[in-house]
């Protein structure tokens, strides 16, 4: 399982990033559109993608919960990674 964490997290970021752009593309044709709750919890499993397709496609910029919850979402995984990373190499 470990060793295919890199290429599943490069999967859920990369449906995350092609899920915003969607939306966009959808929003841009006022077609069906993809719920706000949808993005967010693509963007827990995949924010690294929800923040590059939420800036290259300028989608949700605009939105108080995106501007405030994509970055706290960001530090917030950033910080357990570090934390699993001192964990687990046996620096804490």
């Amino acid at each position: 399982m470990l060793k295919n964490l890199p290429a599943i997290l490069f999967l859920l970021n990369l449906f995350s990033f092609f899920l915003y752009g969607f939306d966009k593309y959808r929003a841009r044709n006022e077609s069906w559109r993809i719920s706000e709750k949808m993005l967010l919890t693509a963007a827990v499993f995949g924010i690294a993608g929800a923040l590059l397709g939420s800036r290259l496609f300028r989608h949700k910029t605009r939105k108080p919960l995106f501007r405030i919850l994509l970055p706290l979402i960001f530090l917030a995984e950033t910080a357990i990674a570090i934390y699993l990373y001192l964990r687990f190499s046996g620096r804490i």
